[in-house]
């Protein structure tokens, strides 16, 4: 099963009027997606596509969808760093602090991400600031962030999260 393809279409064009249209042709609009274990949420699409105006209308009508794993096991907020859409992430937080903390594939975080980056080394203290108690979350091999930037030679980022 995936999802509807209008509402796929808004997501990807970042048309939220679009989006309300389907709202209200159908109520339920999103009710089949929330039965799905691992699909890729309209805020996942958002979030790929750098859709940042629809991606907040959507964390506003269905914040849930920010929790949903796709079938790579990848939240919304993970989506948005891997396609470098740093607004985006900063954004997903200014709403959700706590999404910095969610774990997808391996249990990475997006501090566990952005370790692993050199582009995203300028997001580290920030990540920090906004929850200092990421650094100690682990990952399924229980590594925190430091492990991973330190085992995979990513000196500025150890440095940056050190400091």
């Amino acid at each position: 099963m995936e999802m509807d393809k209008g509402l796929k279409r808004a997501a990807e064009s970042g048309n939220i009027d679009a989006l309300y249209a389907l709202i209200r042709d159908d109520g339920n609009v999103f009710k089949h997606i929330d039965e799905m274990e691992f699909i890729d949420t309209p805020l996942h699409i958002a979030a790929v596509s750098g859709k940042n105006a629809l991606a907040m209308e959507m964390m506003n009508l269905k914040p849930s969808f920010a929790r949903e794993l796709n079938q790579d096991w990848f939240s919304p907020i993970h989506l948005a760093l891997l396609n470098q859409q740093t607004e985006m992430v900063i954004d997903f937080l200014s709403v959700d602090k706590d999404l910095i903390r969610f774990k997808g594939k391996v249990g990475f975080t997006v501090l566990h991400q952005a370790a692993l980056d050199e582009n995203y080394v300028h997001l580290l203290p920030r990540f920090l600031n906004i929850c200092p108690h990421c650094i100690f979350d682990l990952t399924v091999e229980r590594r925190t962030a430091l492990h991973v930037a330190a085992e995979n030679n990513k000196f500025k980022a150890f440095k940056a999260m050190l400091e």
